[in-house]
């Protein structure tokens, strides 16, 4: 889970239609359409309000699956019946247990190598790991989502949030590797790099450039600072960020001051471009982000599916998504239980506090029994 993003900084550009024509053959002012003259077109946002409906969707069909009353001994909010949740004891954010999300394609790296499960990588972006979760990430898709798509339209921020969700998963996976990930924490890191790769790609179109820019980064840096705290997934943030980033520099160009479309040409100015479409740092930025954007998708997929675990070959990273203080350890807690499975029943003695418990359950999995026995124990 991240906490709720701020809403972007509210960013002006400013933009010369012809520095070179002369004061008298300037058009006064006729009508409103001359008065707000706009460089950009702007989007009527549907996507990300879409995208909105689906999370919330598929979180109701999770809990559906879920059941709680059928595969737990006690529910949370159990008037819902079907839909309520499981003991908070077991998930605190009020939620479905980590079967159900494994079942509807939570990162499982274990399936998705194993198993050849790669398109768990996208679908894991789709679902949350209960209420809570779910407000947070969907409040932040709201506040920063409908402007980037009133600005770039649906398609390119589509591509940003979908990529950068993939980005986030990469490597999550690769640090990451004995829990369920799910969530839309990295598409959403994404459009937070965009942003700034957006502010970085256009700099010379923009009014207030530095105070717009510390700003941004101030939000940022708040953001993945949230992510050091336990049983956030920080390895997601900084994938999709870095993943939305470069990608901002691909998909994100606008042209500069001294050019305007035709369709955008107030009348009186001469139409076409007055100077160059796009500068030369423009098309650099371009073309090394999209090398680096392959180069790095490339050598994340094929070093997941051959097994590689980053934490092996990287003694710090741990810190970078949890530190460890005299207030929270990051070491995460294991619960054993000695299994007897028959027919119809499950019985669990937890090796820690020496309880027992029987479940009405057959052929349980693993990670039913792994959920069971982590309520037992706690």
């Amino acid at each position: 889970m991240e906490a709720s993003n701020p809403a972007p900084p509210k960013l002006g550009y400013h933009l010369e239609i012809n520095p070179t024509a002369p004061a008298a053959h300037h058009p006064k002012p006729q009508s409103s359409s001359s008065r707000d003259f706009q460089p950009f077109g702007r989007w009527i946002p549907w996507l990300v309000p879409s995208f909105v409906v689906a999370n919330v969707v598929l979180f109701v069909i999770t809990m559906y699956v879920n059941d709680c009353p059928e595969n737990s001994p006690s529910c949370f909010a159990g008037f819902l019946g079907r839909f309520s949740f499981q003991p908070l004891k077991e998930n605190p954010l009020i939620g479905p247990s980590s079967s159900a999300l494994e079942k509807m394609g939570g990162l499982d790296v274990q399936k998705v190598v194993g198993e050849h499960q790669g398109w768990r990588l996208v679908v894991c972006i789709w679902l949350h790991a209960g209420v809570v979760h779910i407000f947070a990430n969907m409040l932040s898709l709201l506040f920063i989502g409908i402007r980037l798509e009133q600005e770039f339209g649906f398609v390119r921020i589509g591509l940003l949030y979908v990529i950068s969700g993939f980005g986030g998963s990469l490597m999550s996976s690769l640090f990451s590797q004995t829990t369920i990930g799910v969530g839309a924490s990295g598409a959403l890191f994404g459009l937070l790099g965009g942003m700034l790769s957006e502010l970085i790609m256009n700099w010379t179109i923009y009014a207030n450039k530095l105070a717009a820019l510390l700003t941004l980064i101030l939000v940022i840096a708040i953001n993945l600072a949230v992510g050091i705290l336990p049983h956030v997934d920080n390895f997601a943030h900084i994938g999709g960020f870095v993943s939305g980033f470069l990608l901002g520099f691909v998909i994100l160009i606008r042209p500069q001051f001294g050019w305007v479309s035709k369709k955008h040409t107030p009348l009186g100015y001469p139409a076409g471009p007055v100077k160059r479409k796009h500068k030369i740092y423009q098309y650099i930025l371009w073309i090394f982000a999209a090398i680096l954007l392959t180069f790095g998708f490339t050598v994340a997929l094929i070093m997941l599916f051959r097994g590689f675990n980053a934490n092996d070959h990287c003694s710090w990273c741990h810190y970078l998504t949890c530190i460890p203080t005299s207030k929270w350890s990051c070491k995460p807690k294991v619960h054993y239980c000695t299994t007897i499975q028959s027919a119809t029943q499950l019985n669990l003695t937890c090796q820690g506090n020496g309880k027992t418990q029987s479940y009405s359950l057959s052929n349980a999995t693993e990670i039913q029994i792994q959920d069971l026995c982590r309520l037992l124990c706690t």
